[in-house]
C-alpha cells in the first residue's frame, strides 16, 4: 500500500505543476482597478450596515421609552 501512495505523490506534483502554468495572472492595471473596486465596495457596505444599524438602534430606544 505503502508504493501506490508514493507513486501517486510524483503524479499529483506534476499535475498541480501543469494546471499552475495554465493560470493567466492579471497584469498590474487590472489588479489596481479590481482592489480599487473592492476596497469601494466594502466601504459603501460598511456604511450601509452602519447606517442600518444605527436605524435599528433608534428604533429600539424609541419603541422602549415608552
Amino acid at each position: 500500500m505503502s508504493d501506490s501512495v508514493e507513486n501517486k505523490k510524483p503524479a499529483f506534483f506534476a499535475g498541480v505543476k501543469s494546471e499552475l502554468k495554465k493560470i493567466t495572472w492579471p497584469d498590474r492595471e487590472d489588479m489596481l482597478k479590481q482592489s480599487i473596486a473592492v476596497v469601494a465596495v466594502s466601504i459603501v457596505t460598511g456604511a450601509f450596515i452602519a447606517l442600518l444599524d444605527f436605524l435599528i438602534q433608534y428604533g429600539v430606544e424609541f419603541l422602549t421609552t415608552f
